[in-house]
């Protein structure tokens, strides 16, 4: 089995000011420990969504052959909240 070498991610030390109550708020609504782990999922957040335009630009622009547009599909069934089991109800 071969190995390949990865390269290690590049860290640059920033020290920014924050506003506490908004990181405060962060950490919660993200489900975060710490202020560097919120910051990360933040900037990852803001890269994906300001890519999105690009990669729904270029689903458009793709062509299609018949049997992937004419492909059947199944509407989904609606979900209500007494159709959840306590399994299925997202944790907090």
């Amino acid at each position: 089995m071969a190995y390949i070498e990865r390269e290690e991610p590049r860290m640059t030390v920033t020290s920014i000011d924050i506003d506490k109550d908004e990181l405060a708020l962060a950490k919660e609504v993200a489900g975060t420990a710490t202020a560097r782990e919120t910051v990360e999922l933040a900037l990852r957040t803001l890269i994906a969504v300001r890519r999105q335009p690009s990669v729904v630009e270029r689903l458009i622009g793709r062509s299609f052959e018949p049997d992937q547009i004419d492909a059947p599909t199944i509407a989904p069934r609606p979900l209500s909240s007494s159709s959840l089991s306590p399994s299925d109800e997202p944790s907090a």
